[in-house]
């Protein structure tokens, strides 16, 4: 058999490539094509590189920033807590003296209530009077029996006793010029309300 080779390109003889057929038309060399192609990733590559890179310092940056905002916010918060205790315990403070004022116009106004009392009824004057939690023991002199019992009354009417009784009355023997009666009282507060 007889072989004809139509491509005018020697056989090539075992164990070599045949060699590539050159282009008609003088083309572009596709060697200098993978070289422009790699050339144009390369520079591609490059350019988002330096993005990434413009943004990672960016970033760095910003975090730099905000970390300083946070050190600084930081700071201030430890400062308005501080200020926080201050006022705080400047409000437990005055609380505590207007409990102690409250408590202590409390038996200023009683013996007001009383003196107001007394000197609005005849003939009635007190030696003692006792405080004691939730009853008041009224010891004193008065120059009849009604001026006792009138005592008793106006002591009801001003509204701060629910119960007030006549523990022991009787008559002095040691004033000789008149009469006088030595009384002790036992008057039981009403409990205040607590407002609300």
């Amino acid at each position: 058999m007889i072989r004809i080779n139509l491509l005018g390109v020697p056989k090539a003889k075992r164990g070599k490539r045949p060699a590539m057929p050159a282009l008609e038309g003088g083309g572009p060399n596709p060697l200098m094509v993978a070289l422009v192609l790699l050339m144009i990733t390369a520079a591609g590559n490059f350019g988002w590189w330096f993005k990434l890179d413009r943004e990672a310092k960016k970033m760095a940056a910003e975090m730099t920033k905000a970390e300083q905002e946070n050190r600084e916010l930081l700071q201030v918060k430890a400062r308005v807590e501080e200020k926080n205790k201050q006022a705080e315990l400047y409000q437990r403070r005055v609380d505590v003296i207007g409990k102690l004022r409250a408590q202590q116009s409390g038996p200023r106004e009683l013996l007001a209530m009383l003196g107001d009392t007394v000197n609005g009824t005849e003939a009635v004057w007190l030696s003692r009077v006792n405080d004691e939690g939730n009853n008041i023991a009224i010891e004193g002199v008065a120059l009849s029996v009604h001026a006792v019992a009138n005592l008793m009354t106006n002591l009801k009417r001003t509204g701060h006793f629910k119960n007030i009784e006549i523990k022991e009355s009787y008559q002095d023997d040691t004033v000789r010029d008149m009469q006088a009666f030595i009384f002790t009282l036992q008057c039981e507060k009403k409990l205040e309300q607590k407002k609300t």
